[in-house]
Formats: structure tokens, sequence, C-alpha cells
């Protein structure tokens, strides 16, 4: 099914932003608020990627890639290693392909367009929902930190996760992965305008979640106990 580019049949709150910033954490939370169905459009990328080094392919070729991003199914998004470096690495390498992007494109707005399970509304992250998957949308957020800090939080989970590493090494491939997705000729990562920026390096998650509230509140986004 192709979904118009005009369309949003129901509410779609997009969130992007550079790795580590808080996304994940945000998006999570007003799902569960709204009760909307969410999608981190990262694991897309990541399937993707992970399903190639899987097959022992390369994350740069072209057509495995758009068939791997083709055949993707929704169940290839629970794989616990997609959240290792080496999924990200390659995920980043596939999300500069057009044909890759334009596929998962497609998936992305029927996400948006009929959220699973009945929801009324999605919640939907990553670095182009805002300008590129929904840009109707008038629920948009981006969310940032500073470098140094998107370090130091990766670096706390990957250690948490049992994952030894440095962080001059976890800063480096922090700022590869910043210049690949903001430099990109195919969507890159850019602020829409009309996007609410929220700073999440000196704030706790609570903080983030209700500037976030308040700003979906002024845009019109009713409560879930007001909306029928």
């Amino acid at each position: 099914m192709t979904v118009s580019p005009t369309a949003t049949p129901c509410a779609v709150i997009t969130i992007d932003g550079p790795a580590a910033a808080g996304k994940g954490t945000l998006a999570r939370r007003l799902a569960e608020h709204y009760g909307f169905a969410y999608l981190d459009t990262g694991l897309l990328y990541r399937a993707v990627g992970r399903r190639l080094l899987d097959r022992g392919g390369d994350p740069c070729d072209v057509e495995a890639a758009v068939e791997a991003a083709s055949s993707l199914r929704p169940e290839a998004l629970e794989d616990p290693t997609l959240r290792s470096d080496e999924t990200a690495s390659a995920a980043s390498q596939v999300a500069i392909i057009p044909d890759v992007r334009q596929t998962l494109l497609q998936f992305q707005k029927r996400f948006a367009a009929s959220p699973p399970g009945g929801a009324p509304g999605a919640v939907i992250d990553g670095r182009d929902i805002g300008t590129v998957v929904c840009p109707h949308t008038p629920y948009k957020l981006f969310v940032m930190a500073s470098l140094e800090e998107r370090a130091e939080r990766r670096l706390k989970e990957l250690r948490e996760q049992g994952i030894e590493s440095i962080h001059g090494r976890v800063l480096q491939e922090m700022k590869d992965r910043d210049a690949r997705d903001s430099q990109r000729d195919v969507a890159p990562l850019v602020k829409s305008e009309d996007a609410l920026l929220i700073d999440t390096t000196e704030m706790a998650p609570e903080m983030v979640f209700s500037v976030a509230l308040d700003h979906l509140s002024a845009q019109g986004l009713a409560p879930p106990e007001l909306r029928s």
C-alpha cells in the first residue's frame, strides 16, 4: 500500500534528533501517555544492516541493502543484537542509500497512517520524521544534547550491558555518526522549522517529558482522557 505524502489521518508525534539525545526515552513515555503506537525508525535501518552482516555482506552493497529493506518484517525489530555498535555502524551506512530510504519510507508512512493495534495515533522517532516522513503533522519535537553528554550516556549504556568501552572511542564514533547523518544527500538530520527544540543536556527525563507535553497541548493535542 502506498500512502499519500500529504495524508495524516491520525495524530502523529514526530521526534527527531541525534543518537543518545533522549529521543527513545521521550517517545516511549509519550506513547504510553497518549495510548499511541511507537516506532523507533532507527531499528529499521539497524535491522537492514544486521541482516547484511549476518549474511556476510557489505552494508555499502546497494543491491543487497535494498533487497534486505524490501523483505523486512516487523518481527526483525525484536532482535536484541540491533543495539550493538557493530549494527549501528552498518545502519548508518545503509541509511545513506536512497533506494533503502525510499523503501523504508513507505514502511514508516504506513505505520503513521494506520498505527498497529488500532491505536488512535503514533509516536515515531528518528532523524527525518518531521521533515520527510510526516511533514504535515503539527506535533513535532527535535531533541538534542551536547556531544560530550551524549557520549557519556552511550558509554554508561554500554557498561550497563557489560560491554567494555573507552570514552574516546565512543566520542569519536558519535562524531562520525553525526557527520554521516547530517551530511548525507538524502534526508539529512535537520530540525524542521516548526519543531520544538528541546536540549536535554542538563534536563532530567521528567522535565523533558513535561516540556514536551506542554508543547503538544499548546498545539492542540488533547490529553487521553479528553479524546473520544
